[in-house]
């Protein structure tokens, strides 16, 4: 509802949930959960406000912090969500681990992991069609199609989810009542964080910085206006830089 987007899905939602479950429940053996309460209680409320705030409220929803280096966030299909504490470092607040959070929930409810799948079941039967073919040129038609599968379809797809899911993510952290222009701040500070080469934005399958800081301010009218109109305005909330 949020993009206005449609799309073509052959996985049933409770299949998708099963498998997020299932992949939670493997990282949880993996990562070790932080052990600082503040921050924990944090992500939990900030992950909570925006749940409340999709349009899957209902999900199963969990949150949790893992101790690590890492600046990165995640979400699966179902609603089991974590933050990392080396992202908190580039946050330095609740808004714009809002931002993030809310970018990573929006993957959940677009669905774009059950996109993915069916997108996959096509692929696998189009390449079964493919290796059917006979002649000479089989071999060079098979080698075209696996380039053009990678850089016309995959990269290309992953980064249009990106792109909605950044868009969702602003209107649900707005109406969370955190403000979306920490958004902006966010990404910009992230990128001037980064080290060493980016690829190029053709063979990523994210937006180039510039592109989704520039998306971002374009979606910024409407996600201010959610935020005008939210039950509770927590501006930037609390600091992560506080002692």
């Amino acid at each position: 509802p949020e993009s206005g987007k449609q799309a073509f899905i052959m996985t049933s939602l409770s299949q998708e949930a099963t498998l997020g479950e299932q992949a939670f429940g493997e990282i949880l053996q993996k990562e070790k959960e932080s052990q600082d309460a503040r921050l924990v209680a944090i992500t939990k409320r900030v992950g909570e406000r925006l749940a409340v705030n999709t349009t899957m409220p209902d999900l199963d929803w969990e949150f949790k912090l893992f101790e690590s280096d890492q600046m990165n966030a995640f979400a699966l299909p179902g609603g089991k969500t974590a933050a990392y504490t080396g992202l908190l470092k580039v946050c330095e607040n609740e808004a714009a681990l809002a931002a993030v959070m809310g970018h990573e929930i929006a993957h959940v409810t677009a669905r774009h992991g059950a996109q993915r799948m069916t997108q996959q079941q096509a692929i696998s039967i189009g390449m079964q069609v493919a290796t059917g073919l006979a002649g000479p040129g089989r071999e060079m038609i098979l080698g075209a199609l696996g380039v053009g599968v990678q850089y016309g379809i995959q990269l290309p797809f992953s980064r249009d989810n990106e792109a909605e899911a950044d868009q969702i993510g602003l209107i649900y952290m707005a109406r969370a009542g955190y403000d979306p222009n920490e958004a902006v701040r966010f990404w910009t500070r992230f990128s001037q964080m980064k080290q060493g080469a980016q690829p190029p934005e053709l063979l990523s399958t994210h937006p180039a910085d510039a592109t989704r800081i520039a998306n971002l301010k374009r979606y910024l009218p409407r996600a201010l206006a959610e935020y005008k109109n939210a039950k509770n305005q927590y501006g930037l909330g609390e600091s992560f830089l506080q002692k």
